[in-house]
């Protein structure tokens, strides 16, 4: 689902700006300097002099167009949900990046990075600015602070005496913790987890891949515990 455009036009400056700059944090359809009189601009604390003046094309809902990054991260922080994502032996930078894009879409409380601290975040497009994201050292202090928040660790993988995803009912506070496609997670990581979900799949490939599988099981939590959802 891609968010509605704002009625407001990209002036000329603001489309050169555009062109001159290149972000990845810009969305297909920016919007232009607030309309109307300076002395008409709204004057709430969590609006951004700068973007007012100049014009905000990042890549953020219409609601949170020309909010300062900490107003946003401020107001997301209000209503997150109550899962977490976390993360093991993962290989590829841009995987990771985008498994923080995901949770930032999901509303996650927080991604933990198990293991390397140092990755490239070019594939969350510029959402860490937004999304709480935690490194931890390995699997024991991942599971130090999940027994010290009271938080059960849920494994995502397909080995033996896994539970198809269909069926699990997610607790409602949670770690989802996911390995790299191909190694998978550690017999550690495993051993330490309350239960293994396995996202069922119907074609010949033995593996999905590992952000587009954090993905799912995001939204299977969603479907299960999002306020929308018929009680």
């Amino acid at each position: 689902m891609t968010d509605t455009a704002d009625p407001r036009p990209v002036t000329s400056q603001a489309a050169a700006a555009l062109a001159a700059e290149p972000s990845h944090e810009r969305s297909t359809s920016g919007v232009g300097p607030w309309p109307g009189p300076r002395e008409e601009w709204p004057t709430e604390p969590h609006f951004d002099p700068e973007l007012l003046e100049h014009g905000d094309t990042r890549n953020v809902i219409d609601r949170y167009r020309y909010w300062r990054t900490e107003a946003i991260k401020d107001d997301l922080d209000r209503q997150r949900h109550l899962f977490h994502v976390a993360i093991e032996n993962w290989q590829h930078d841009m995987n990771i990046g985008s498994i923080v894009r995901s949770a930032n879409a999901f509303g996650a409380d927080t991604v933990h990075i198990v293991g390397r601290r140092r990755w490239n975040k070019r594939g969350a497009m510029v959402t860490d600015r937004y999304q709480h994201v935690e490194h931890r050292e390995d699997v024991a202090a991942l599971v130090a602070w999940a027994r010290e928040e009271g938080v059960p660790i849920i494994a995502i993988d397909n080995v033996p005496g896994c539970v198809p995803m269909e069926t699990f009912d997610w607790p409602e506070r949670c770690v989802m913790l996911f390995g790299q496609e191909g190694p998978g997670l550690s017999d550690e990581a495993v051993a330490a987890s309350e239960a293994v979900v396995e996202i069922t799949q119907y074609g010949s490939t033995r593996s999905i891949n590992a952000s587009a599988a954090a993905a799912v099981a995001m939204f299977s939590w969603v479907q299960q515990h999002s306020p929308l959802r018929p009680r």
